[in-house]
């Protein structure tokens, strides 16, 4: 077990890591598309569950892990992009279709940071996740403040819950929403923000996006058109399952958007941004 000075020592690491960044990060303007990066954005065929992957050529970045089983597949496809360490590890939610395989991922690869919602849940897939996090001497940031780093030039947003708890569906409006930018090019994360948590987001300055990864699996949400007028999407990525498959209705309010709808139920995604322009990649 950790001592308490091992546990402040980490924090202030971390936190130094990050400000460090957001320092970095405030030299660059987002929108310039000359000093931007080659990202690519891969959202794992999970089912229905968020595993994405965020790479250039010295950076990597996972938002959620998938179900519990599924930390082997981001590890070999780590190992097949030639990522050894991950720089951070965001975790929007703690449901089991996000958190589930993070606990292999944190045994089996080098984590710099550890990005994280601020409500737990009793389960397995939890407890296995804070105790990797303690094995691998990893003090987890809980995400209560806007926070911002920049890593190869790429820029990250992640926007908390402003609610320690919600009456309904507390743990998906607890997600993290988590904005990329690279030159010209943005990505929105909004994990499985339901009403409220969407609500509270869309109250605040909410721009344009390039790409949205759909809340909730593509489920039907009252605020989606609000969320697509905001962020006119070109592509819309939704992580479904055959067995649990997007709301034909969100898929048909998506393509009256004019978004290119992608489905990783029929496979894994690629995205890549080059921060004047993203394009889809052929698996």
């Amino acid at each position: 077990m950790r001592t308490r000075k091992l546990q402040i020592a980490a924090l202030l690491l971390t936190l130094t890591m990050l400000l460090t960044a957001c320092a970095s990060g405030a030299k660059k303007a987002p929108g310039d598309s000359a000093s931007a990066a080659t990202l690519d954005a891969h959202f794992f065929d999970a089912g229905k569950a968020d595993a994405i992957l965020l790479t250039t050529a010295d950076s990597a970045v996972l938002i959620d892990a998938g179900e519990k089983g599924f930390g082997k597949t981001i590890l070999a496809y780590l190992e097949e992009q030639g990522v050894e360490k991950l720089d951070c590890l965001i975790v929007t939610h703690f449901d089991k279709d996000h958190v589930g395989g993070a606990a292999k991922v944190i045994n089996s690869v080098a984590v710099g940071t550890v990005l994280q919602s601020n409500s737990p849940k009793d389960s397995d897939e939890y407890e296995k996740y804070v105790k990797a996090l303690e094995k691998s001497d990893i003090e987890p940031v809980t995400v209560r403040e806007t926070l911002t780093f920049t890593l190869d030039g790429v820029t990250y947003t992640v926007d908390p819950p402003a609610q320690e708890s919600y009456a309904d569906d507390p743990s998906n409006n607890s997600s993290l929403i988590v904005s990329v930018v690279n030159g010209a090019d943005s990505f929105l994360f909004t994990g499985d923000a339901q009403t409220a948590r969407l609500a509270e987001f869309l109250s605040g300055d909410v721009s344009a996006c390039d790409v949205l990864k759909l809340p909730h699996h593509g489920q039907d949400e009252p605020l989606l058109d609000a969320l697509l007028d905001a962020t006119s999407p070109a592509y819309a990525v939704i992580t479904s399952s055959d067995d649990e498959p997007e709301s034909d209705a969100v898929v048909a309010a998506l393509e009256r958007a004019g978004a290119t709808v992608l489905l990783t139920r029929s496979g894994a995604v690629t995205l890549r941004s080059g921060g004047d322009g993203v394009q889809l990649l052929a698996e």
